[in-house]
């Protein structure tokens, strides 16, 4: 009779070690697309040190334009001066991106942010002392900010494979808030050991990274025929027959229009913490760095499929948190829930990004991140105006409150109003 044979050796029990490093590659964020994707490595290096600038120059503005007046209102128009180029641009270049290299196109509008950083020195340094000139500039930057930002974002889905959409997403968000992080605690401290002009100056030369990844780039024309001039209509109306895209579009807005209390960071920072500039740069900061927190660590988010409630639940974090904040008087614990507040905001944007890049075709894309744009960069300075129409009317914590929770009652009217965004299935999609 035959032996019965040996049984197979089990494998070696995982050490400590072993464990730990399979639980830290499922938490933190996958960077498969920086390793197999050399264009995409290089867009997202450029995009990381210009937006350190960028935010570097909104801290400069901001500041400055407090400083000359000394009012919310004043330090609030600054959003509504770059909220109408954003939305008639912002549209506008989504359309021309679905017809045109995105390429070139993206090359013009990040050389003309790289000269309005250069005028915004050039003022500073002269002392011209006029607000006019700030709100000029902010305007200009919205106009060659929403010309380039769709075609930088629609060209994603042709750098890395339809899998990797979700870890590019996260990675996106790594880099936005990486110059959300920096770029305020670098400009504040610029801005208080030497002026204004530093800021401005040190922006102007971090574009030249990106200006670099842009050049580098193949011919980008979008996919498909082109059938004359995109019309912003047909983008519009794409987006009105698919209710689940334009849901996770309002459910943004609703958080930053009602729950973005940025415009009133300058008077916070003096009048509950006694601080100045490098207070101003630190509010700015923590909401990123929760953000960056939650982007680091978003190795999960591959796992999740039910990414309408998870925005649903993300805003509502959002919503809560600021309301806290215009609470607390404590520094520390002010900015705590800030960076939990920035942590909910890059949930929310990894799934709305992850929902428009799968239901929008190629020839589309450009159109709908056009929107994306209008909502994304839009979306906070309608928030800015709005809070600081609010605390003008009554006072800077009253503004925070009120807008924290008109946040959280805005998307659960959303929830209500369309229920199948929660039940939203990324398996089996349905825009």
């Amino acid at each position: 009779m035959a032996a019965d044979p040996e049984p197979s050796p089990l494998p070696p029990a995982p050490t400590p070690s072993g464990r730990l490093r399979r639980l830290a590659r499922g938490a933190l964020a996958d960077i498969t697309p920086l390793r197999t994707s050399p264009h995409y490595r290089r867009v997202w290096f450029g995009q990381t040190v210009s937006s350190v600038g960028q935010q570097m120059t909104a801290v400069a503005v901001s500041v400055q334009v407090y400083a000359l007046t000394g009012s919310s209102f004043a330090t609030g128009l600054v959003g509504l001066f770059s909220l109408v180029p954003l939305v008639v641009f912002g549209l506008y270049g989504g359309a021309v991106a679905d017809t045109v290299d995105r390429r070139k196109l993206g090359l013009l509008g990040s050389a003309g942010l790289a000269l309005v950083s250069v005028v915004l020195a050039a003022q500073a340094a002269l002392g011209l002392q006029h607000v006019a000139v700030l709100y000029a500039a902010v305007a200009l930057q919205a106009v060659c900010f929403a010309v380039s930002s769709p075609a930088r974002s629609s060209m994603v889905p042709r750098l890395v494979p339809a899998d990797q959409l979700p870890a590019a997403n996260a990675l996106a968000t790594v880099s936005m808030n990486l110059g959300l992080t920096v770029g305020p605690m670098v400009g504040g401290v610029l801005i208080g050991i030497w002026s204004y002009q530093a800021a401005y100056l040190v922006d102007a030369l971090a574009f030249s990274a990106t200006l670099y990844a842009m050049w580098r780039l193949p011919a980008m024309l979008p996919l498909g025929e082109r059938k004359g001039r995109a019309s912003v209509l047909d983008g519009l109306r794409f987006l009105r027959d698919r209710p689940n895209l334009r849901t996770s579009f309002l459910a943004d807005l609703a958080a930053m229009i009602f729950g973005m209390p940025r415009a009133l960071f300058p008077a916070l920072a003096v009048g509950f913490y006694g601080g100045d500039a490098r207070t101003v740069g630190l509010l700015v900061s923590a909401p990123a760095v929760g953000a960056l927190a939650g982007a680091l660590f978003s190795g999960w988010v591959g796992r999740v499929h039910r990414h309408g409630l998870a925005v649903i639940s993300a805003v509502l974090a959002w919503g809560l948190a600021i309301a806290g904040f215009g609470l607390v008087r404590n520094l520390w614990l002010g900015l705590l829930l800030l960076a939990l507040a920035g942590c909910a905001d890059t949930v929310s944007m990894i799934f709305r990004n992850t929902m428009m890049q799968v239901g929008a075709p190629d020839d589309m894309r450009g159109r709908l991140q056009g929107v994306f744009t209008v909502v994304v960069a839009g979306g906070p300075r309608l928030g800015d105006f709005e809070s600081g129409t609010v605390a003008s009317l009554t006072n800077p914590a009253f503004s925070v409150v009120s807008g924290g929770l008109a946040c959280v009652a805005a998307i659960l009217l959303l929830t209500a109003r369309w229920p199948g965004f929660a039940r939203y299935d990324a398996r089996h999609p349905t825009p």
